[in-house]
């Protein structure tokens, strides 16, 4: 089973993501914050993916948490959501970047073609 770390600030999109995802398959951990994502990818929990908003509250944005992640987990993949119009933010993103909002199908196609594999 293929693991997602989801960390959004919006409960209900966070909820409904993470639903969508088990039903598709993916073993799904949440955190509504940089803290509790941080304590997760230091934990010894599978993560293969973190898909993460781009604009949250306390100073700690998604971009920076992939890259604190990615220095925990080498091999993390990224996919950044957003609903915002960020100039400029391609070039700082470690993953590719879906827009908000989105059809729960895209998002798990997508996720399907970063890992490269089915959920099992």
């Amino acid at each position: 089973m293929r693991y997602i770390l989801v960390v959004d600030d919006d409960e209900a999109f966070r909820k409904a993501v993470a639903r969508f995802l088990q039903e598709a398959g993916f073993g799904v951990h949440v955190a509504a914050d940089h803290r509790l994502a941080l304590e997760i990818l230091e934990g010894d929990e599978p993560v293969d993916l973190l898909l993460t908003d781009i604009v949250m509250p306390d100073r700690v944005n998604g971009l920076a948490l992939a890259r604190m992640g990615r220095m925990r987990r080498r091999d993390l993949k990224i996919v950044y959501v957003t609903g915002y119009d960020l100039p400029g933010i391609e070039d700082e993103a470690l993953g590719h970047i879906l827009r908000k909002p989105i059809e729960p199908a895209e998002l798990v196609e997508e996720i399907k073609r970063i890992l490269g594999a089915q959920p099992e």
